[in-house]
């Protein structure tokens, strides 16, 4: 029985397609250019650590306490004080957005902090505009409080009213850095660009310049056409990946603890997906710039928005979050933060390969049998 494949041919095909991207500078662009900005972007520019938070300080009290507990906001690595014996003036930076909330330590706090049973007051107020962060100022400055009153009444040798010694840990995330958990996903954003981005334009260019016609008039099969289109790029991608991944945990300090072998296996099905996703738009379309357009909003808007590499799918609403189980993207992400901060765990790694080898796999015989050897389609 005759082989639907000549490997001769094939390879032949393979080394075309690669000289053309060498000679094409989209390509290179695309590959390595593009995928290097946006990880330096999302390493260095993404970032939703609560961090330096410009908190103000308003000591009404003057005492030794009050100075104490200042000296504890002020001594956090999650605040920069701006300390004022004025409340307008506060006010006015509040206003001006120059600082997200302050503290205000009323002129009986360290009365009432010798009195039993009495409630010391402290108010915090925060910049209702960005509820996450005033949200987080509160949280901060409410452990920081508490932080304080163990702190002296272990110095005093009384009793602190706090039975709890309350010490989080941030489990697979020690740092608790966002960036750990960003990086990933915006793994998952890059290579959904290489891979349908470049792929989308792929046969549309062969049309476009007229080389298609030379193809389908030579003994080349459908299979070694779609094979020498997938492979290039699939070669591209696994060597984008590499340069991601090393500059990730080598330039951006984003730990990894899975394998290797573990991390290509999951990066190959998925390639299969984006690239499956690509042929098929740059074969319906046959337009370059329709086929990008088109690649822009069936891959990379749902690698932004639906894959989990940003926003969290749990807090999405029932039939978004049922929306996302058709994009490969989402599998990718959860399995590459599961290698990056997590490891091997196989319990969640093996359903979203499984899920990414069929989903690759109806793509491409959907793009095996849109492809035809007529002029007309």
């Amino acid at each position: 029985m005759k082989s639907p494949v000549s490997w001769r041919r094939l390879c032949a095909l393979c080394r075309k397609e690669t000289r053309q991207i060498l000679r094409d500078p989209s390509s290179g662009i695309i590959a390595f250019a593009l995928p290097m900005a946006l990880l330096v972007i999302f390493g260095y520019g993404l970032n939703l650590d609560a961090s330096r938070i410009r908190l103000g300080l308003l000591d009404e009290d003057g005492g030794s306490d009050a100075a104490a507990f200042g000296q504890q906001l002020t001594g956090s690595p999650y605040f920069k004080i701006t300390p004022s014996h004025q409340r307008a003036h506060l006010d006015h930076l509040l206003a001006a957005g120059d600082i997200r909330g302050y503290v205000a330590l009323a002129a009986d706090f360290s009365k009432a902090l010798d009195q039993p049973g009495a409630t010391a007051p402290v108010q915090l107020i925060t910049d209702g505009t960005e509820p996450n962060t005033a949200n987080l100022v509160s949280g901060y400055v409410s452990t920081t409080w508490r932080q304080w009153q163990i702190n002296r009444a272990r110095d005093r040798g009384i009793d602190a009213s706090l039975p709890v010694d309350f010490r989080p840990r941030q489990w697979f995330n020690a740092a608790a850095e966002s960036r750990h958990y960003l990086i990933p996903g915006s793994i998952t954003i890059i290579m959904t660009v290489i891979g349908a981005m470049l792929t989308s334009l792929v046969v549309a260019r062969e049309w476009e310049r007229g080389t298609m016609e030379a193809l389908l008039a030579s003994p080349v099969t459908r299979t070694e056409l779609l094979l020498s289109k997938l492979l290039p790029y699939y070669a591209l991608g696994l060597f984008s990946m590499t340069i991601i991944v090393a500059s990730s945990v080598l330039v951006l300090g984003v730990p990894f603890r899975g394998s290797l072998l573990v991390l290509f296996l999951v990066t190959t099905v998925f390639l299969l997906s984006v690239l499956g996703v690509g042929l098929l738009i740059s074969t319906k379309l046959r337009s370059q710039f329709n086929s990008a357009q088109m690649a822009l909003n069936v891959a990379f808007l749902p690698a932004v928005m639906l894959s989990g590499a940003f926003f969290e799918i749990a807090s999405m609403p029932a039939p978004v979050r049922a929306i996302t189980y058709l994009f490969p993207p989402r599998y990718f992400v959860n399995s590459l933060q599961t290698l990056f901060l997590a490891g091997d765990v196989w319990s969640v790694l093996l359903p979203n390969v499984a899920i990414l080898a069929l989903t690759g796999a109806m793509l491409l015989t959907l793009v095996a049998r849109s492809t035809t050897r007529r002029l007309d389609g």
